[in-house]
């Protein structure tokens, strides 16, 4: 971002660790004024926070749980302006599906698609009275190809997908972009327990990705660069789909 440009706010959701802490620091390092959101780690979040004013960028907390309109939607809504919105917030609770109770469904569901409602609706409000602004959504490979055990994951994600590219339609005469970003198989702690050799295999790869290598993605998509993209969905996975 130029110097001489007015500062602009990214509002990045469950950013405190992982690909969204990624983020985080690409749209600073981009000139980004930083709202990084999460849920309950105040540590992490902390650490993402002095890691982007390292830098000499400016960030805050915005600690609410995307889930919860009660708590995301007038937390939004303070904002003053959000040129920016990354939803990336996003849980597992991986069960084979006749196995999987309905708290685990309700659980993934909830943060996925009713955090995008939560804290998208509010954000282009503001867009659109501005008639400017860039959403993305982190979807996941899920959302595209069968993954066993991941059957509440899957429709999350692909709900996901399936809202962006109609809400894109709407508000795309209005100077508003919305695309989605589908990482595959990326380095963070939900990969934690993974079989990772297995992983590789499948992957034509053959190596695990990083949070930065999504993030890229993400500020591209989130610059002018790509003015002229919306409704899209990019896949980040190392040629799974």
């Amino acid at each position: 971002m130029n110097q001489t440009q007015e500062k602009k706010t990214a509002l990045v959701t469950g950013g405190s660790r992982g690909i969204g802490r990624a983020v985080c620091l690409e749209l600073a390092r981009s000139g980004y004024e930083v709202v990084i959101n999460y849920r309950s780690n105040h540590a992490a979040a902390r650490d993402t926070l002095a890691r982007v004013e390292a830098m000499g960028a400016q960030g805050r907390l915005a600690c609410f749980d995307v889930g919860n309109a009660d708590s995301a939607v007038p937390a939004v809504e303070a904002l003053d302006a959000v040129d920016v919105l990354v939803n990336n917030a996003g849980v597992t609770a991986d069960a084979l599906f006749v196995m999987m109770s309905r708290a685990s469904w309700d659980k993934v569901l909830n943060t996925s698609l009713d955090g995008f409602y939560n804290v998208t609706k509010p954000v282009l409000e503001k867009m659109v009275r501005k008639k400017s602004g860039s959403v993305v959504t982190i979807a996941s490979v899920s959302g595209l190809m069968a993954n066993r055990g991941q059957a509440n994951y899957a429709a999350a994600k692909a709900g996901l997908i399936a809202a962006n590219r109609t809400v894109a339609a709407e508000v795309a005469r209005l100077g508003i972009r919305m695309n989605v970003v589908a990482p595959g198989m990326i380095d963070t702690e939900m990969l934690t327990d993974a079989p990772m050799q297995h992983i590789k295999q499948v992957i034509p790869m053959a190596r695990i990705g990083r949070p930065e290598e999504v993030a890229h993605v993400v500020r591209f998509l989130c610059s002018e660069d790509a003015s002229y993209i919306t409704g899209q969905v990019i896949g980040v996975n190392g040629g799974m789909v």
